[in-house]
């Protein structure tokens, strides 16, 4: 029988897979900025978007249902209505895959000509085909998230990072010493992402002979239907027409929540141009979309990568505490989620805001629209949150009220998009996005305090506004000195030092300014995992001795 995760264990999984993934995203678009002009980036960026987009919109919600539905009825012995309800997926996951790519075909020159990227159309259609195949293997990943087994989902994830990289960056290169054009190497490179499914889908199928014979081999248990009926657990779902209610009635809010991310990044690219063009001249719209979809998006990705991984992992375990009635591990788990994707969140959002020209620097080719880049980054801290919480929601039963939250918040972003970007350009536009992921985060909060009483940090906000600044503060003197002291040095070698120093300080002042400042306390170290107790306890200690010799 295959072993479940835990949730640390399953977030650090799902974590390092998604951050390798990330890493490999930015080595994809670092070699394709250096290859392509501003037009073939905007064409691969705006073909990315919208696939990213379709993709969410075809496999998020749905596969969070699954994985809710199936941790639900593992926790009550329901192993024949598990199997039926995998199969029922299997087969929406085949039908979403057809719809979505010849949607995708057909509409992909009315799209670029929105956008006003005209030779994106190639592009787009050259990456339609990978929406085939990822359809089926989200369910996959749905169904083993459901058993709380991550290790095939984040392998999976991998594999198709390494194959998409190497595929897509090959075919760039390939293309342009063959002497193409921009639209035809943006297309290669755009081809990509097929290559990456095919490899992610043989990954599933290899770990799903794998849990099959896993659970063939397992102690039988029998079916506990009756009693959980009589418990208030799921409805038993015998026909395939009540599980595809059930999965709708489940995944829709989800997906709504799931997609918002991807839908702004998509409403950011489609919409820049259109509004900015009137009271910006054209090159330097232009050259805002480049620095948007290549840099500060690829940027902005790495700090939610904890969150995502969190997300997923922390749905079943408060799926199925809720549905065996355990409010206390409800309660404690859901505060750890959140606590974990703050704490470990921030120093990356504050590097990389920071830090913005120095990272941006370092892995392109010029450090241009710097402050786009910190801007969108620094919004990313409320992006992890409202993550997070909307999985925590979800876990509770309460995908319609994450649902409402999300989209009230997308409605505001997208009503100051319209109103600030006309005025401030990009700028603007990136502001918008972090007042919606405030607000969504802030409603979220307050619904989950009032059914379980869960609290992120309670009274210990001020000292964690205070280490925040404290340590912008020191960090933007080491950016804005740095790279003027060490310039002479030329080429990339200033963005490195300063980043790597940046990064070294972060890291070590954070933790003792969580400390100094008790965020972190003695008595909260019982309620984390041994390994990071670990990690804490000889700073607690040393600064707790060193604070009461003071106060002596």
């Amino acid at each position: 029988m295959v072993k479940k995760d835990s949730l640390i264990k399953g977030t650090i999984i799902l974590a390092g897979a998604a951050l390798v993934a990330r890493v490999l995203g930015i080595f994809q678009r670092v070699p394709l900025e250096y290859a392509m002009d501003n037009n073939g980036q905007n064409a691969f960026g705006l073909a990315n978007n919208v696939y990213l987009l379709l993709l969410v919109f075809a496999t998020a919600g749905i596969p969070s249902a699954i994985s809710k539905m199936v941790s639900e009825r593992l926790e009550l012995g329901r192993h024949a209505e598990v199997k039926r309800i995998y199969r029922a997926a299997l087969r929406f996951g085949i039908l979403m895959g057809i719809v979505m790519t010849l949607l995708l075909l057909l509409f992909a020159p009315l799209y670029a000509r929105f956008a006003e990227v005209p030779d994106a159309t190639l592009a787009i259609r050259a990456i339609a085909p990978a929406l085939l195949l990822f359809p089926v293997i989200a369910m996959m990943r749905g169904y083993f998230q459901g058993h709380q087994f991550m290790m095939a989902g984040g392998v999976s994830q991998v594999i198709e990072q390494i194959a998409r990289v190497i595929t897509a960056v090959g075919l760039v290169f390939l293309l342009e010493g063959l002497g193409y054009d921009n639209r035809i190497m943006a297309a290669g490179g755009a081809l990509g992402s097929v290559v990456g499914g095919i490899a992610a889908l043989g990954v599933m199928i290899g770990y799903g002979r794998k849990l099959e014979k896993g659970e063939r081999h397992a102690p039988s248990r029998a079916e506990k239907v009756t009693a959980a009926a009589d418990a208030g657990g799921p409805p038993v779902l015998a026909q395939t027409k009540e599980i595809y209610k059930a999965i709708l009635r489940i995944s829709i809010p989800i997906l709504l929540t799931a997609m918002t991310v991807q839908l702004i990044y998509f409403i950011d690219s489609s919409l820049l141009g259109p509004l900015s063009k009137w009271n910006f001249d054209k090159e330097t719209v232009e050259s805002w979309l480049a620095a948007l979809v290549t840099n500060a998006q690829s940027i902005a990705g790495i700090p939610p990568v904890l969150a995502i991984a969190l997300s997923t992992s922390i749905l079943p375990v408060l799926a199925a505490a809720y549905a065996a009635r355990d409010h206390e591990k409800v309660r404690a788990q859901g505060m750890l989620a959140m606590r974990i994707a703050i704490f470990t969140g921030m120093p990356i959002v504050l590097v990389l805001t920071v830090g913005a020209h120095a990272v941006n620097g370092l892995l392109f080719s010029k450090p241009s629209e710097s402050a786009v880049v910190a801007m969108l980054a620094g919004g990313t801290i409320f992006q992890i949150t409202m993550m997070t919480s909307n999985s925590i929601l979800n876990g509770l039963s309460r995908q319609r009220s994450a649902m409402v939250h999300t989209l009230t918040g997308i409605a505001i972003k997208l009503a100051l998009s319209l109103i600030l970007t006309p005025f401030f350009g990009v700028y603007g536009l990136v502001a918008a996005t972090s007042v919606c992921f405030l607000f969504v985060t802030a409603w979220n909060m307050i619904s989950i305090r009032k059914l379980t009483g869960i609290k992120a940090l309670g009274d210990r906000w001020a000292g964690f506004a205070s280490t925040v600044l404290v340590i912008a503060a020191i960090g933007s003197a080491i950016v804005y000195y740095g790279l003027d002291w060490l310039e002479p040095l030329g080429g990339k070698w200033p963005y490195l030092i300063v980043t790597a120093v940046l990064g070294l300080f972060i890291c070590a002042a954070y933790l003792v300014l969580l400390v100094l400042f008790r965020v972190i306390r003695a008595e909260d170290l019982s309620g984390y995992p041994a390994r990071i107790r670990k990690v804490l306890s000889p700073v607690v200690r040393l600064l707790g001795r060193s604070q009461r010799s003071t106060a002596v």
